[in-house]
């Protein structure tokens, strides 16, 4: 077990990412229903606050506070306890993070900040909304440095050697957001909070937009990597294998900091003031990203693989079959890695130019979000959930949790399914996202969307209300693992963390050289964005004044 103190930071931030993850599902339950006409909100409540909610809690602050209690146990356990500034910076970053959150949760339920989680200028929210996203970005950076310094005092007293593979991926993915937040911060600080206090009277939207870009891309990677995390360091051990390839994982996450920052204008395809080149530039660099995806991938089955065949798996597919589907740990995560093979081939569609202009601003890009990161992230923590928490508190994980765990990802699984696959039927029929229910007046092309079974907000509703059930029963079991489940005393009842070892003898030591790779990151997101950004601000169109449409 991690040391006690450490445990207890790593419980803060899970508990916090699961209260935000009740409201915020609560919130996705309350919209599928206003969608399909079946609901009306008090007239103090409207549908883009809970939008709002929904967008922040689950894909903001759930996965953040989740991520870095994931890492805060993880990083304890394969670089040894916290030293007592890890701990307390670890503690400031926790709580600077949480005074932002819950500054930003009220601006957005008192209706004074339904901006939605991209917070799109022209509209404009409360200044201290904005306020509450920035100290949110410095929380994470303060526990973010805490975890570096742990690393860089392993490293001191382990010269020459390689970290472990858990730790490097750690650093890994917080390189990467730190230098992705270097454009969210830019654009809080320098544009929405002066604007937002009336301190300036316009804001350049399109920088804006950019700016917000520059982070908003990344952002999927920042929660995709915990869960890659999950699948090369926790999957082999519960199939008692090692790590197929070291360096093949240390690469494919190098490749994630080089390719996934300087690709954001693959989401302002749409809009004309970027020119062609640039565009057609970061589309180039968004399809490098498939290739750490792949390499992912081919990692996995290899593992998969080798396990059955471990097990006397024979013939051709006869190792499948030997693969542990007993253990919901294993089998969540497997489905969660099931779900990112449509979710991908989805991203390439919306990167590409001629197919976006298609499905722009329609319900597809709502159904490629959740089946991309409400099943493969989303499903990946929760079957990690189901052994952290009890590894954390020291209670069983019992038999009828497991069954429950069971009912709990069959059901996620289920729910979105039918809600994600009728969202790109119907965004392929032109329905719009971001908006509440409107019957466009009985306009035959409207009408389309609530005929059929796939073409339906009602299949959309189901879907969302078996998600809801779904994230009921996966609270019941956070609460039990957390403070009601009998403590374990027996060897065989306690649950370990389940890192599996790794080869590093044959691993290049230049891939934990972090100045070739940031310098590298450096010249790739120079050479896509200075120009285009530059000409944004010395050829800016007159600025937009602030509106509020709710």
């Amino acid at each position: 077990m991690i040391a006690a103190q450490d445990r207890k930071i790593a419980l803060w931030n899970i508990g916090v990412a699961y209260t935000a993850f009740l409201i915020g599902t609560l919130c996705g339950l309350l919209q599928v229903f206003i969608r399909n006409d079946a609901l009306q909100l008090p007239s103090w409540l409207d549908y883009y606050q809970i939008l709002t909610a929904h967008g922040v809690l689950l894909a903001l602050i759930f996965t953040t506070f989740f991520i870095f209690g994931f890492f805060i146990t993880g990083m304890s356990k394969s670089l040894g306890a916290f030293g007592p500034k890890v701990r307390l910076f670890s503690w400031i970053g926790f709580w600077v993070t949480l005074l932002g959150t819950v500054m930003a949760t009220v601006m957005i339920v008192s209706g004074e900040a339904s901006v939605l989680y991209t917070f799109y200028a022209p509209l404009k929210g409360s200044g201290w909304f904005y306020v509450g996203l920035a100290l949110v970005i410095v929380g994470t950076w303060i526990s973010s440095f805490a975890l570096v310094g742990h690393y860089i005092v392993w490293r001191k007293t382990h010269k020459g050697e390689l970290s472990p593979l858990f730790a490097f991926m750690t650093i890994t993915t917080i390189i990467l957001w730190i230098i992705a937040c270097l454009g969210v911060v830019a654009t809080v600080l320098f544009q929405y909070i002066p604007w937002a206090f009336g301190w300036t009277d316009t804001i350049n939207v399109e920088l804006s937009r950019s700016l917000f870009w520059y982070f908003g891309h990344p952002l999927v990677y920042f929660w995709l990597l915990p869960a890659y995390m999950a699948w090369y360091v926790i999957v082999p051990k519960l199939l008692g294998v090692k790590v197929f390839s070291d360096s093949l994982a240390r690469l494919s996450f190098v490749l994630f900091i080089l390719f996934s920052i300087p690709v954001g204008f693959h989401h302002q395809l749409t809009e004309p003031g970027i020119s062609n080149f640039w565009k057609f530039l970061q589309v180039v660099l968004t399809f490098m990203v498939i290739i750490p995806s792949l390499m992912t991938a081919f990692s996995m089955f290899a593992t998969f693989e080798i396990s059955g065949r471990k097990k006397g798996g024979t013939g051709l597919f006869g190792w499948f079959k030997k693969l542990p589907w007993k253990d919901v740990r294993f089998t969540s995560i497997f489905i969660a890695m099931a779900f990112f093979i449509p979710g991908g081939a989805g991203g390439i569609i919306n990167a590409s130019f001629q197919l976006n202009e298609v499905v722009h601003n329609t319900l597809w890009i709502v159904g490629h979000f959740h089946i991309t990161v409400g099943t493969p992230v989303a499903m990946t923590f929760m079957g990690m959930t189901f052994w952290l928490i009890p590894y954390l508190t020291g209670r069983k994980f019992t038999k009828s949790m497991q069954i429950l765990g069971f009912v709990q990802i069959i059901t996620w699984s289920i729910g979105m399914l039918l809600m994600s696959t009728a969202q790109h039927v119907l965004g392929l029929l032109g329905a719009p996202r971001r908006t509440a229910y409107s019957g466009y007046n009985g306009h035959e092309s409207a009408l389309e969307w609530f005929d059929g079974i796939l073409t339906n907000h009602v299949t959309m509703a189901v879907g969302g209300s078996i998600l809801f059930l779904s994230a009921m029963i996966l609270i019941y079991i956070v609460v039990m693992t957390m403070f009601l489940s009998p403590k374990a005393v027996k060897p065989e009842e306690i649950v370990e963390f389940p890192m599996a070892e790794s080869d590093k003898e044959s691993t290049p030591k230049w891939l934990e050289n972090w100045w070739i790779w940031i310098g590298i990151a450096v010249f790739l997101i120079v050479a896509a964005y200075a120009i285009p950004l530059s000409h944004m601000i010395h050829h800016a169109p007159p600025g937009s004044e602030g509106f509020k449409t709710w």
